[in-house]
Parts: C-alpha cells; structure tokens; sequence
C-alpha cells in the first residue's frame, strides 16, 4: 500500500508540475497575442518558475529515497537543466527582453511540457502496475 501511495504522490506532483508549465505557457501566449502587458506576464511567469523548481527537487528525492532508480534516472536530466539556470541566474524571464525572447521562451516550455508528459505516463504505468500487484 506504501508504494501505491508513493506513486500516487509522484503522479499529482507531475500534474502540478504540467499545471505550472501550462500555466506559464498561457501566459507567453497571451503576451504574443497582446491580452496582456510584458511587466504582468513576466512578474507572473517569474513567480511561479521557483515553485516548479522546487516541486521537480522534492520529485526527485521522493524518488530517490524510494529507490526508484529508473525514474530517478529519467527525471535527472530535467533536474540538471533547472539547477543550471538557476546557478547562472537564467531562469527568470526580463521584463525588457520578453518580446525578444518569445519564442524561444515558449519553445523552452514546450519541450519540458513534452519531458514531463513522459514522466507521466511512466509515472501512471507504474501506478497501474502497483495496483494490480497489489489486487495478488
């Protein structure tokens, strides 16, 4: 029952990671398409990348203390990535630079959007493999 509940765990951090992702991408759509001023988007962007960040650090503990090495192992690369934006002080978005940025800010998004949907259906596969394991 343990790992069903570990598994379970992991899926809703995934989904919260894919909402923040969503959540941003919206945001740069909206910008591209004027509904909304580069200050706001980008306040609003920059407040929620420390979050996802965060929440992709606690993912990887989780699976690294319950020994689930394969997906600790898939989830590291992502990990990597955010670290070393943090560390060179390139994750937050420039108020000034936004428009310059777009698209490569959005084509960022994208492909952790796409990583993280990989997680997730490996993530669900294990769930569903646990719970029919455990019905034994």
């Amino acid at each position: 029952m343990t790992e069903i509940f570990l598994w379970l765990l992991t899926f809703f951090l995934l989904l919260a990671l894919l909402c923040l992702l969503g959540y941003q991408l919206i945001l740069l759509v909206d910008l591209e398409f004027d509904y909304i001023n580069p200050y706001d988007s980008a306040s609003r962007i920059n407040w929620v990348v420390l979050p996802e960040f965060i929440v992709q650090g606690v993912l990887c503990f989780i699976y690294l203390v319950t020994g689930n090495w394969v997906m600790f192992l898939l989830s590291l690369p992502y990990l990597y990535y955010n670290v070393k934006l943090y560390m060179t002080r390139q994750h937050l978005v420039d108020v000034t630079e936004i428009y310059n940025q777009l698209k490569w800010e959005k084509k960022k998004r994208f492909i952790k959007v796409g990583y993280l949907i990989m997680l997730f259906l490996v993530s669900v596969f294990w769930l569903i493999w646990n719970i029919a394991e455990g019905d034994d």
